[in-house]
């Protein structure tokens, strides 16, 4: 049985990496429930591509300006 580290790090067993597609070297984004159960989720490029395309812009605001906290149109 795997266990953690003294590092914190976890050793993932070979079939859930092959079932799950990942190998060594890939990214991936890590997130607890309430639960506290661990999902790991494989970063994939392009993965968001269109996610935003049906996004309607504010016009009366620049990049610059949207970058920062506390604005209100």
């Amino acid at each position: 049985m795997p266990v953690i580290s003294a590092k914190r790090q976890i050793t993932l067993p070979a079939e859930q990496c092959r079932l799950a597609g990942l190998a060594p070297g890939d990214e991936y984004e890590s997130y607890i429930d309430n639960q506290g159960h661990i999902t790991i989720v494989k970063k994939t490029r392009g993965a968001a591509k269109g996610f935003l395309k049906n996004t309607k812009t504010d016009k009366r605001f620049s990049d610059d300006t949207s970058m920062q906290t506390g604005m209100n149109p």
